[in-house]
């Protein structure tokens, strides 16, 4: 295909700097070569001349040309095979070939001249400004490609001298990273020491923690055994009728020193996750009325009024009627103890059908901002001055969360500021109680159904043995006391009774062993076996449920409790005096 006709004007200029290329001229005529010359003079470039295409072949041999000008019809190695043999170099499979032909080739030769690397024909006669068209093309294209490898050569030789100096800074680099790791490894070296140090210090701390919940637990078991002596014997004077002004403080005091101790074994439990309630039928109003009643001698010593707002219907519930009672009573006692005397103490009970919510209000010292929820953190004081009269562990309230925690429900405290009192609510939800949960409101009139019977008490502590045994007997119950637990089957046999009341930290044979070696005997099945103990949290009462056991009492044991336990015993025990 002929290019299009170029003016002189368009050609590039022959004085410029521009370097010559190499254009090869091969023709076996030579009246034909000079006329390429002639018309390719004018663009001043290096023009080489080959009669045959050996000689083309040996020519490109000795240098790179721009582009060949080849014509097709040669005698021996016609321009086809010349080309083909030009493009098979690896050197030259590029080099831009013109086809020159004095007669018209047809498609099928144009298509063989393609394939063998043609880029264009031109015809004889040659129309100069044509052929200088096309050779001006193919040169700067040369020329373009010349410098762009050039180009290439340079950028490649900066390319290394950067990788060279990339790879000195490099070096340096990896040499302060080097210093680095290792300034890192020995410093995780001295982390993972440090770590060893926590983690065993950790484990220190909890072994530590666990003996002090074991500590708590053993010193509550142990202060139970001479509290529940002082219990039987103020019971026991109080049966007697032998009371005298002191009585009721010495009573309000054992059931503050109980009730201490219950919140240090409850805050061991809930260090290690053991805090459990037990639900059963109860009502909102039994609740409250317990609390109020367990609160009212703090309440009556200031005094504070009390005002109670509760909904008229009866609200049942299915929770653990003692661990809400403490809850309610906790806040009660708070709010009387953090109050000016005489100030008024408001407990306002609502529910939506859903939920129940039962709120402690009070005009006492309030919290100051931002410690509404530090005061649920154990051991957290209110009042923390060397001169504060109110006294407390701090663990109450920790107590009281939890306990609201294990039913599902929450507590929030309020205070508007120091000095302008507290409110904190409890809410609660309604769950459905079980069908087969019996709900029941009532208990039997036990000094209606009054009976004898006969009590075996053991128990190596010998003064909480005899104040139990002087109790039972102003209680109407014939009693023998065993101190030793290995006598304790001779002494059934001797002397028959209808309840033994078994210590279960004894030494030489435990109370766990004394009553399955109850129940083996003959009449083992016909005793009501009642456990006295210093341990009370649900492990402790799932054993001697276990061990046989009928009841579980925690010393100091309540008298009602001990009473309602023989006078409820089978009709053929209660006769047999």
């Amino acid at each position: 295909m002929a290019a299009p006709l170029m003016s002189g004007s368009s050609l590039p200029s022959i004085t410029g700097a521009v370097d010559p290329v190499d254009i090869l001229l091969v023709d076996d005529q030579p009246a034909r070569l000079l006329a390429y010359r002639a018309i390719l003079a004018p663009l001043a470039e290096n023009l080489i001349e080959a009669n045959s295409g050996a000689e083309a072949l040996k020519h490109l041999m000795e240098r790179e040309c721009a582009l060949i000008l080849l014509d097709v019809n040669m005698p021996g190695m016609d321009g086809f095979e010349t080309a083909s043999m030009i493009h098979q170099h690896p050197r030259f499979e590029r080099t831009p070939i013109i086809f020159v032909t004095a007669v018209n080739v047809s498609d099928l030769d144009r298509m063989r001249g393609y394939k063998l690397g043609a880029v264009d024909y031109v015809t004889v006669p040659i129309i100069p400004e044509i052929l200088r068209s096309k050779v001006v093309v193919l040169s700067e294209l040369y020329r373009k490609r010349r410098d762009l490898q050039l180009a290439n050569q340079r950028l490649e030789a900066a390319n290394e001298a950067l990788k060279v100096e990339k790879g000195r800074e490099l070096d340096v680099l990896n040499e302060s990273l080097r210093i680095a790791n290792n300034q890192l490894a020995a410093r995780n070296i001295e982390l993972q020491s440090q770590i060893a140090d926590r983690v065993s210090a950790e484990l220190r701390l909890l072994e530590v923690n666990r003996r002090k919940d074991e500590f708590l637990a053993t010193l509550a078991h142990e202060l139970r055994n001479p509290l529940a002596a002082l219990g039987n014997a103020l019971n026991a004077l109080q049966l007697a009728g032998r009371t005298d002004p002191l009585h009721e403080a010495m009573q309000r005091q054992l059931k503050l020193l109980v009730r201490l101790i219950d919140d240090l074994l409850d805050i061991a439990r809930i260090n290690r996750g053991k805090l459990t309630v037990h639900r059963v039928p109860t009502t909102l109003r039994a609740i409250l009325d317990s609390a109020i009643e367990t609160a009212m001698p703090l309440l009556l010593s200031d005094p504070h009024p009390l005002d109670v707002r509760m909904p008229e219907q009866e609200i049942a519930l299915y929770a653990d009627h003692d661990r809400l009672s403490q809850v309610f009573s906790n806040l009660i006692n708070n709010a009387a103890k953090y109050s000016p005397a005489g100030t008024l103490i408001e407990l306002v009970a609502e529910s939506d059908g859903h939920n129940v919510e039962v709120a402690i209000i009070d005009s006492g010292i309030g919290l100051a901002p931002g410690h509404a929820d530090a005061i649920f953190e154990a051991f957290a004081q209110v009042d923390t001055s060397l001169e504060r009269s109110r006294g407390g562990l701090g663990i109450g309230l920790t107590l009281v969360r939890r306990i609201v925690e294990l039913h599902g429900g929450r507590i929030v405290a309020h205070s508007d500021g120091l000095g302008l009192g507290s409110r904190f609510s409890v809410s609660l939800p309604l769950e459905p109680i079980p069908a087969a949960a019996a709900i029941s409101l009532t208990s039997p009139d036990d000094a209606a159904t009054r009976v004898q019977c006969r009590a075996l008490i053991v128990d190596d502590n010998q003064d909480s043995a005899d104040t139990m045994a002087m109790m039972l007997k102003m209680l109407g119950h014939e009693t023998h006391c065993v101190y030793d637990p290995r006598q304790t089957t001779e002494a059934v046999n001797a002397f028959a009774p209808d309840v033994v009341f078994l210590d279960i930290g004894m030494p030489g044979l435990s109370g766990y062993d004394v009553a399955r070696g109850l129940r083996l005997s003959e009449s083992g099945a016909e005793l009501t076996l009642v456990a006295v103990t210093g341990w009370g949290h649900a492990e402790d009462r799932r054993r001697t449920a276990e061990a046989g056991f009928d009841h579980h009492l925690v010393k100091p044991a309540d008298m009602a409790t001990i009473s309602a336990i023989c006078n409820r015993l089978t009709p053929r025990s209660r006769y047999r005096a």
